[in-house]
């Protein structure tokens, strides 16, 4: 990161930038990660959490409740929202999360996670900034939504 400020600082200065300047998140818009949880993914979460519900493991299991396959854990893939926001705004704090949990996301669907920013307020020298989250699986289909709330260092949104 400071490599990154020091060659945006003499790029800058030196004349080779140009006059743009950085992106401001703005009310409105919109950032996107897409993302394929696979069987490892899941056998990592769960040790982690110590969540071993035997929906995550075993598709005879799933199935019997009612399910296609195994499920991925909704809080691993609702972890793409504080990923999305911490990757372009480095030292955010996330304060809050609700989630509504649409439809179960099965081992190998692609996830577009994504946040808009539907309010920002400034507050001393940092924001407080306002997401709509969503994860959409396999090319649109709602899979969980819900808000975030983050604490920003900037407005100015890191390329990654």
């Amino acid at each position: 990161m400071l490599v990154k400020r020091l060659v945006s600082s003499f790029v800058s200065s030196s004349g080779f930038s140009s006059s743009a300047g950085p992106r401001i998140l703005k009310t409105g818009e919109i950032l996107r990660l897409t993302r394929t949880f696979s069987e490892l993914d899941v056998l990592e979460y769960a040790k982690v959490s110590h969540d071993s519900n035997p929906l995550h493991f075993d598709s005879k299991c799933a199935q019997n409740a009612g399910f296609e396959a195994q499920l991925v854990h909704g809080m691993l893939v609702a972890a793409l929202f504080p990923r999305i926001i911490s990757s372009h705004f480095p030292g955010a704090i996330y304060v809050s999360q609700s989630l509504n949990f649409k439809l179960p996301v099965y081992i190998g669907d692609e996830i577009v996670g994504e946040v808009q920013a539907t309010n920002i307020k400034a507050n001393k020298e940092r924001y407080v900034a306002k997401f709509a989250t969503k994860c959409f699986k396999n090319g649109g289909v709602l899979a969980i939504d819900g808000e975030a709330t983050a604490v920003l260092p900037t407005l100015a949104v890191d390329s990654e």
